[in-house]
């Protein structure tokens, strides 16, 4: 007789409606310990957890593409992710966990070949403020820096965040005292900088000056042996990419650069000498070498070509070889 009575399984479109109605009441509830309070905090865990669930699956069984549609349709429909983000702080650590991950999926759900995701936050900028103010609190810091990685999936979102003031928080964020924050925080930036190609050269175009100023100053001269190891690959990867060429080749023709450079190929680490290297090919390359560059060059031409000479990796590498090649018949014919 107990199954006659067993409560119909709730769709996904009532699993986000109870969930966003749950939302609601803690938002607006008190911090009381009330029975009340405690039990529908229980219940919005079991309802987040279930909405993960039917976005990921369970070990039983897989995600249906409907289901998920129809969950994805009915969260954007309102508010929910705005509630979402904004009661986070006031969930458990797993719960905080499992809304991370609904959000993250969320953004990656077409509905009708079209990311609803994007259009949402479109429309909810202030979202991505509150998202990236995060890093200020070590109690969400990494959930909603996950989040936001996530959210700049979307090109649009990527280009508000670069052409906000936020980009320049960034410089802080990335050296705060906590390891797992400041490595989070350069994460995202590394997402920012390097994923929507068209948008990341118009915003270095655009702010080349105090940007590089910045990152010289701040990432790749820092006292911390991290952040100059992140900040040295990362601009590696922002100046040789064909993308950003014209980038490139200005920010090859300050001394100020070369000479920032010149002091990273001394540091002890192997990793950063390597790095560094990349990087300093691509002044000696330069064909159209400004008088400033070569005479730099020629005052360290003998160290460099020491240097040079006995650099090397530990693992064979064709390619490093012959740019390390390349790079002393340049400075030789100097």
């Amino acid at each position: 007789m107990k199954g006659l009575f067993k409560s119909k399984p709730k769709t996904p479109a009532e699993v986000v409606r109870q969930t966003r109605e749950l939302l609601v009441y803690v938002d607006i509830s008190s911090k009381s310990r009330e029975p009340k309070r405690e039990e529908k905090m229980a219940e919005l865990c079991k309802n987040i957890r279930e909405l993960k669930y039917i976005l990921y699956g369970s070990g039983e069984s897989e995600p249906v593409s409907e289901t998920c549609t129809q969950l994805t349709q009915e969260f954007f429909r309102e508010n929910t992710l705005r509630l979402l983000i904004i009661c986070l702080p006031k969930l458990n650590l797993e719960t905080r966990k499992d809304a991370t991950q609904v959000v993250a999926n969320l953004q990656r759900q077409f509905v009708q070949s079209r990311l609803i995701a994007s259009d949402y936050l479109e429309a909810n900028k202030d979202l991505l403020d509150i998202l990236v103010s995060g890093y200020e609190n070590m109690d969400i810091a990494l959930h909603y820096g996950a989040m936001l990685r996530e959210c700049i999936r979307h090109q649009s979102i990527a280009r508000y965040i670069l052409e906000s003031e936020h980009m320049k928080k960034f410089f802080v964020f990335i050296q705060l005292p906590n390891f797992d924050i400041a490595s989070d925080a350069f994460a995202t930036f590394k997402e920012l900088l390097t994923r929507h190609k068209s948008t990341v050269t118009e915003f270095l175009s655009k702010n080349y000056d105090w940007f590089f100023a910045e990152f010289n100053l701040k990432l790749l001269s820092s006292d911390n042996y991290i952040t100059r190891r992140q900040a040295i690959k990362l601009l590696g990867d922002m100046l040789l990419d064909r993308s950003n060429s014209a980038v490139m080749v200005r920010y090859v023709s300050l001394k100020d650069n070369l000479m920032i450079l010149m002091n990273l190929l001394r540091e002890s680490s192997k990793n950063i000498q390597v790095d560094a290297f990349h990087v300093f090919k691509l002044f000696a390359a330069n064909q159209n070498k400004p008088p400033e560059i070569v005479s730099i060059l020629l005052t360290n031409k003998s160290k460099l070509l020491r240097f040079l000479t006995g650099f090397q990796i530990d693992k064979e590498d064709e390619q490093f070889e012959a740019d390390k090649i390349q790079v002393v018949k340049e400075i030789s014919a100097l």
